[in-house]
């Protein structure tokens, strides 16, 4: 379970590396899931590399009802205790898994931006783990502005594939400012990883990432919960992942629901 200081590193920075989180029974099932996920594309795979490109960069969601060894970890493994803890929540709803691979020599990276505005969901108990199956240098992981999460700010939704602002949410929100172009204006941080560490994020944390330059696969699982004040909606627009075709809570009601169950209880 996380320390005092991981929670107040989580609550003020808005992300925290949790170190040998996962053990390798949990991490050889998720390994199972990812290389099932690459062979059986789901619904809403996507490749964000380009045809004539080296390496490839492969994204996936919301395939946990349909891959068993994904289910297990999401309802079984420690995280979601550890996302209650985090958030400060009394119960945990499931919302999704997302899949990420940067084959080496990869070189598309994960624009800057922040996760909830894509989302049905509102409220503050919206927590995602980045879990790495592979080691992660620090040149490569992912990267946070530290305490983006609390300046009020709601930013446009980026596309993966070229980095641009969605069009249908331009009016709704924020342009997402330069960060990779004014690095120094900004506390960034990140984490060197290895298989069996984390990092915990808030749903408003801005983050990004670079391209995989090294000789190692980078596949990683992100696990997504949320808690007690989280409230189902729809968003103007474009939403990802869009909202489930059955078994959704009503508007503006708690997100517990066949289609996000909860999975933990204080």
């Amino acid at each position: 379970m996380p320390t005092d200081a991981d929670i107040r590193a989580y609550r003020e920075d808005g992300a925290v590396c949790l170190r040998g989180v996962l053990g390798p029974e949990w991490r050889r099932l998720l390994e199972a899931g990812v290389e099932r996920n690459l062979r059986e594309p789901g619904r809403f795979a996507k490749t964000y590399t380009p045809d004539g490109k080296p390496g490839l960069f492969f994204g996936d969601y919301c395939n946990w009802q349909r891959i068993p060894e994904y289910e297990e970890v999401l309802r079984h493994s420690p995280l979601a205790a550890l996302a209650g803890a985090l958030m400060g929540s009394a119960k945990v709803n499931l919302f999704h898994e997302h899949v990420l691979v940067k084959e080496p020599a990869t070189e598309e990276r994960t624009p800057w931006h922040h996760d909830q505005p894509y989302y049905v969901v509102d409220g503050s108990h919206i927590i995602s783990m980045w879990i790495p199956l592979d080691p992660v240098a620090r040149e490569t992981s992912l990267e946070f502005v530290a305490g983006s999460h609390r300046s009020g700010q709601w930013y446009t939704p980026r596309r993966f594939a070229d980095g641009n602002d969605h069009p249908a949410q331009q009016k709704n929100f924020t342009p997402v400012p330069d960060i990779e172009g004014d690095r120094d204006r900004w506390r960034i941080v990140g984490w060197a990883l290895e298989p069996g560490d984390l990092i915990a994020f808030h749903g408003l944390a801005l983050h990004g990432a670079p391209g995989n330059s090294t000789g190692n696969r980078r596949r990683v699982v992100s696990a997504r919960w949320t808690g007690d004040d989280a409230r189902y909606v729809l968003r103007d627009g474009f939403m990802s992942p869009p909202p489930p075709e059955v078994g959704a809570p009503a508007v503006g009601a708690a997100m517990d629901s066949p289609a996000f169950p909860v999975v933990w209880r204080a």
